[in-house]
């Protein structure tokens, strides 16, 4: 994700008096010294040969925020016109209506959009409606052309740096434990990348191309484009899609209810995960509780997919990969399980943890002699 560093910001300065290159300095909220940028690259049309300052009413200290002082790089996109979606309730009143299924109202504003791609510290933005803004006069006018060709090229570095967070793994690598390890944490920053991406660039018009470009998805752009010549080509209502795909009948040679058969650990794994739900519920509120439910339920849901199924037969790889992510959120668990073994002041409650407890130990057991077994098949 990127670097937001909007809460922090105290005020700050963007200059693009000089054509191809934009200039900074941003003052942060526990900071003496100001962040300088020294960027390639020119702002959209409304900053593009002007001087920006903004102020930020309400600074505070964001936690874990270590930028370089020195931010080398080019720009994104840098505007102070794109609309934002700003919500008219609090950030409460907001969470309580998403969680009954209702959308929280909210209007249109022109959104301070200031994005940079640093070669320290990658993609860092700064993003708002409430900072109080100054522009000065022109000194130099960017056409549409020209602005085009500026968002075109922020494009190409938005897709430059998912690349890098992506880091794909070669599809020719292999089937064993150690490459489907890399696999999944491909998958994992896979994801991680689209979110940031689908945040970007999830209310453009052009959103699905523009995802598919950042995202080196070249394949679907390739479709989306015949996709478009296609609809233009046509005489029709556009309804086509529609319409039902005809399939030959083909003689089914699987059980489609064997995908819901589990397996005796994951089933295990999942009947330790609700007594540990029991049991912080009954215990009251700790940290630990957290910790410790949230890793027996990850234990539980990548067991699912390693082992339930049948006779589905899975990589031997990827199986070893995942069981081996469980027996590290089970080290997890049994930390967080013996935390709340020493705060437990009930003595019944006590002895239930420690039952927990074994059954971590026991389940973390039965992962291992599997993965030997399936190490030496």
């Amino acid at each position: 994700m990127p670097w937001r560093i909007d809460h922090a910001v105290v005020r700050g300065e963007i200059d693009n008096t000089v054509e191809g290159k934009t200039a900074g300095w941003v003052w942060l909220a526990g900071r003496e010294q100001p962040v300088t940028l020294e960027l390639t690259g020119d702002c959209w049309r409304d900053l593009a040969g002007a001087r920006l300052t903004f102020r930020n009413p309400n600074p505070g200290v964001q936690g874990g925020l270590s930028l370089d002082a020195v931010q080398c790089g080019v720009v994104g996109d840098m505007t102070a016109s794109r609309k934002a979606k700003a919500l008219l309730v609090s950030e409460e009143e907001a969470h309580a209506l998403r969680s009954n299924g209702q959308d929280p109202p909210f209007s249109w504003k022109n959104s301070l959009y200031l994005e940079w791609f640093s070669e320290a510290n990658g993609r860092v933005l700064i993003e708002s409606c409430d900072f109080e803004l100054h522009i000065s006069d022109r000194v130099w006018k960017m056409d549409e052309d020209a602005e085009d060709a500026q968002k075109l090229a922020n494009l190409h570095a938005m897709r430059d740096c998912m690349a890098m967070l992506i880091r794909r793994v070669d599809p020719m690598a292999g089937d064993d434990e150690f490459v489907w390890e890399e696999r999944l944490k491909e998958s994992e920053r896979l994801t991680e990348a689209f979110v940031e991406v689908r945040e970007k660039y999830g209310d453009d018009p052009d959103a699905q191309r523009k995802e598919a470009f950042a995202m080196g998805w070249d394949g679907l752009l390739d479709a989306l484009a015949r996709e478009g010549e296609q609809q233009g080509d046509s005489g029709d209502d556009g309804d086509s899609w529609m319409e039902e795909p005809e399939f030959e009948e083909q003689e089914e040679t699987w059980d489609p209810e064997s995908l819901f058969i589990q397996h005796p650990l994951q089933e295990k794994a999942q009947e330790i995960v609700l007594r540990s739900i029991d049991l912080t519920r009954a215990g009251g509120e700790h940290p630990a509780a957290d910790i410790l439910n949230r890793t027996l339920m990850q234990v539980a849901g990548k067991m699912a997919g390693a082992l339930n199924g049948g006779d589905y037969a899975r990589e031997i790889g990827f199986v070893l990969a995942l069981l081996k992510r469980c027996l590290n959120w089970q080290n997890e668990a049994l930390a967080a399980c013996l935390e709340l073994i020493a705060v437990a002041e009930d003595p019944d409650h006590q002895r239930a943890m420690e039952a927990l407890r074994d059954s971590i130990f026991e389940l973390r057991e039965d992962i291992v002699n599997l993965r030997k077994e399936l190490k030496e098949n």
